[in-house]
């Protein structure tokens, strides 16, 4: 079983950097971190960045996860391939292109490109936030499958994963810590990220942002609303190129180990929004197919 630690980044293909790190710093208030080698970095938390825009070809390219150290990466590198997951070892440029010390990619099944990745750099000063949206950390990522069964029951088998909560067969919320859901898979016929998720101090920030937004002419794709699953407070915005954001504030943790899974109905008018607002799908940023192999990773770094 591979234990994950925690989400770590999203890798987001952009051709048009300036509109992109433009939208992500004034309009949802990250600190930019510069760019290396056309990569510009992005931060909310104490992470180095957890957003990073590679400029190309406008697409998800990877989102990366942790483990504790080099000896759970390795084992993770083993257990993946008698599963059949081909990996791909990254080299040290595309390691610190990351900010990590050392990772492996590797696709699910389905076609999202993930890197698992070992010691995360870590920034020792505050975050510098370009607005005051209330940011507190990096929330969760989302990704999309065509079957979020199938899609839970190959992260569970392989990885510490746990079913929260199912909305139908439309949303698998899954979690390896407390906090309700870290990762999600949506129903989607292409794969893709579906949203990057930040976590905001207080109530009064999400009813900023939207303020904020509006006025910014952003498009809202949902929200302000409370999710009845995770119990957050949510909303939902449209950058460019097709990548979605979200702000949310009082997601659920699950400290109980006997937690029974519950099943929403997804056409109940309120299984996604218990305040009965509009529920319309938000924007999934299609990934980038690329084949797995080292000389793709050396161009995608």
């Amino acid at each position: 079983m591979i234990e994950l630690v925690d989400i770590a980044y999203v890798r987001s293909g952009t051709a048009n950097a300036a509109e992109a790190v433009g939208f992500a710093t004034n309009i949802v208030g990250m600190e930019y971190q510069g760019v290396e080698d056309g990569v510009h970095y992005l931060r909310a938390d104490h992470r180095h960045h957890c957003l990073a825009f590679v400029e190309g070809e406008a697409g998800v390219l990877s989102s990366g996860l942790t483990v504790l150290d080099s000896a759970a990466l390795n084992q993770a590198e083993i257990e993946l391939n008698l599963a059949g997951v081909q990996t791909v070892r990254g080299t040290a440029e595309e390691a610190y292109s990351r900010r990590v010390r050392e990772f492996i990619s590797f696709d699910d099944p389905w076609g999202n490109r993930f890197d698992l990745a070992v010691d995360q750099h870590t920034d020792a000063n505050p975050p510098q936030f370009t607005r005051r949206a209330g940011i507190t950390e990096f929330g969760h990522l989302c990704v999309d499958a065509p079957d979020v069964r199938a899609a839970y029951e190959w992260w569970s088998t392989l990885f510490n994963i746990k079913i929260s909560d199912w909305i139908g067969d439309k949303a698998a919320l899954m979690r390896f810590d407390p906090v309700h859901h870290k990762m999600a898979v949506f129903q989607g016929a292409e794969p893709g990220l579906c949203h990057i998720n930040f976590q905001v101090e207080s109530i009064d920030d999400v009813m900023r942002s939207w303020n904020f937004l509006l006025e910014q002419g952003v498009e809202i794709e949902q929200g302000p609303g409370r999710h009845p699953q995770s119990t957050a407070i949510f909303l939902y915005f449209k950058g460019p190129e097709g990548l979605t954001y979200e702000y949310s504030y009082g997601v659920r943790r699950i400290e109980d180990d006997n937690w029974v899974p519950r099943y929403f109905d997804p056409d109940h008018p309120k299984s996604i929004d218990m305040w009965g607002g509009p529920t319309q799908r938000a924007q999934t940023q299609y990934q980038i197919r690329r084949p797995l192999n080292p000389a793709t990773a050396r161009q995608e770094a």
